[in-house]
């Protein structure tokens, strides 16, 4: 079984030297942000350092190899994510930047009054809100697609909301509050069977297994570079080629258009006629170097090792009297959301940070999930390779401790 050298690895991650309240910090809050390999830092910083020029317009030698630079990242997200083409791989800030352009886009031009939009009760808001405005736009509806109480979407019932009203289903691969990973593949051919498009939310699934589009046959897929050991805005949209050359732009100037005059503009091919503007030029540019660390660590060793993370952070904190884990489905990666009696989960971070770990609290933008679990909110420790067992021992300690205190 390959296995990751924990020590090793973590010395690539100068936060997890850190210190926080006069403690060691213990990061467990990867389904928010992960931490940045060095590497990936020092990539940022030699660009605006040494390299620094706009890309795709200059002539001189700094913006040629910007966009040689620019242009190889999409070509290592291409072959990550198995999509046939490099022009499928759209350059976005997020993974909710990603959803607005398909909803906006793609919406306005296939939806009208009566028609469906598929949504879970588990998604992120990122994938709620953007389908809500396009839905408010152009007359169409938000069905739910509900979840059992282990935190499972119901697959029977999904089935039957399908039909010839279904246009768009828009569904999160692996929930960022549950950890449920969801049978993605077999959504999409049920979805595809009734003639509807479907978009997957890959924010939290693409640093831990690995996602192949074409496998899939996703219509489109989203997510984050900084989920992903990259830097903040950057983000991915791939989306099939046809679907794609038929949508208009979401956004107009830059390196969008083909020829402008002040009576008729038209636009670039693919994929630059939906990046508009100056882009986050060092951020993609590193981002190869983020992704290039997942592969060479390799996902079988990266899923061993959060796997024992999950088993391990599960059996202990269940073991502590009057917890509660939220989300207990039988296919899960390395997040757990609890909530404690008698006890706000704002509490308990705000304790636990005084011990210097760093845990999520609140609804984490799934606040339709929280209303199904009859909660305001949880706290989510979410784990990454780079995690330890001794890590979640002092969570539990710690957690205790706030039993004590309170």
């Amino acid at each position: 079984m390959k296995t990751i050298n924990i020590n090793k690895v973590r010395q690539d991650f100068l936060n997890l030297t850190a210190k926080v309240n006069d403690r060691q910090l213990i990061y467990l809050d990867n389904a928010a942000t992960t931490l940045k390999p060095k590497c990936v830092v020092d990539r940022v910083a030699h660009y605006y350092l040494y390299e620094n020029a706009n890309i795709h317009r200059g002539v001189h030698s700094l913006s040629e190899q910007g966009t040689i630079a620019y242009e190889n990242t999409r070509e290592t997200i291409r072959s990550f994510i198995k999509a046939k083409h490099s022009h499928e791989v759209i350059f976005t800030k997020g993974t909710t930047d990603s959803i607005n352009l398909v909803a906006s886009s793609l919406g306005r031009q296939i939806l009208k009054a009566g028609d469906e939009i598929l949504l879970s009760t588990m998604e992120h808001h990122s994938n709620i809100v953007p389908w809500q405005i396009i839905a408010g736009q152009t007359g169409a509806k938000i069905v739910e697609v509900p979840i059992n109480d282990a935190g499972e979407i119901c697959m029977d019932t999904y089935q039957s909301l399908l039909g010839p009203k279904t246009k768009i289903v828009s569904i999160v691969h692996i929930s960022n509050t549950l950890g449920t990973i969801n049978p993605i593949k077999e959504m999409i051919q049920k979805a595809h069977e009734h003639g509807a498009l479907f978009h997957v939310d890959a924010a939290q699934s693409v640093a831990h297994m690995p996602v192949d589009v074409q496998e899939l046959d996703c219509d489109f897929l989203s997510f984050s570079g900084h989920k992903i050991l990259g830097p903040t805005g950057t983000g991915i949209l791939y989306g099939k080629e046809d679907l794609l050359n038929s949508m208009p732009p979401y956004q107009g100037g830059g390196d969008m258009i083909d020829v402008v005059t002040l009576k008729q503009t038209t636009y670039n091919s693919l994929p630059h006629k939906f990046e508009a503007g100056t882009p986050n030029i060092a951020g993609f540019i590193a981002l190869k170097d983020a992704i290039d660390y997942i592969i060479e660590l390799g996902f079988e060793s990266i899923s061993n090792q959060e796997h024992e993370l999950l088993e391990y952070a599960t059996a202990k904190l269940g073991s502590i009297e009057g917890l509660t884990i939220i989300g207990n489905a039988a296919n899960k990666s390395s997040v757990i959301s609890f909530v404690m009696d008698g006890v706000h989960p704002h509490d308990i971070g705000t304790l636990l940070d005084k011990m210097g770990i760093a845990v999520r609290t609140g609804h984490h933008c799934t606040q339709p999930l929280m209303e199904h679990f009859k909660i305001t909110g949880t706290v989510r420790a979410s784990f990454s390779f780079y995690n330890t067992k001794e890590e979640i021992d002092e969570l539990t300690n710690a957690i205790n401790k706030v039993k004590e205190f309170i």
